[in-house]
């Protein structure tokens, strides 16, 4: 199991868990209450910090009620902080588009993140032409 060092920026949300064998994304919360007009956009504090293990790198992405629940996206689709991210003042934040109006509370579960191996060092090898099947250059149809 990683150890993963997190600095929390308020005592106002609930400390991060970790439930084995239910799911491996961990929930994470709004640091402040939050209200937001339809069309606006804001970067939602967390309230949380961390080093990550050597190697690994953080995805965040909204929870599947996100939406349903408060009415925002996330306009990156998936946020993704790298091992470097890992100062005092390095807060993590959820970057949100309000499509209607909405409240979100301080401590509201609005995503999530998993941590990954970063990808290894790759090299491109340029050739002529490619060894496997021809799918017809579109999608997994092959149809444009």
């Amino acid at each position: 199991m990683e150890t993963i060092k997190i600095k929390y920026f308020t005592d106002k949300i609930e400390k991060l868990t970790y439930i084995d064998g239910k799911s491996d994304w961990i929930d994470l919360r709004a640091a402040e209450d939050v209200d937001l007009k339809k069309g606006e956009f804001k970067l939602i504090p967390l309230g949380v910090g961390m080093e990550l293990p050597k190697g690994y790198e953080a995805h965040v992405v909204p929870r599947s009620s996100t939406f349903k629940n408060f009415g925002i996206i996330q306009p990156n689709h998936q946020g993704v902080i790298d091992g470097s991210y890992c100062g005092d003042n390095d807060q993590w934040f959820m970057p949100a588009y309000a499509l209607r109006d909405t409240h979100i509370s301080c401590n509201d579960r609005i995503c999530q993140f998993r941590i990954m191996e970063n990808q290894p060092g790759i090299c491109f090898e340029e050739v002529s032409s490619l060894e496997g099947a021809d799918r017809g250059g579109f999608g997994s149809t092959g149809k444009q």
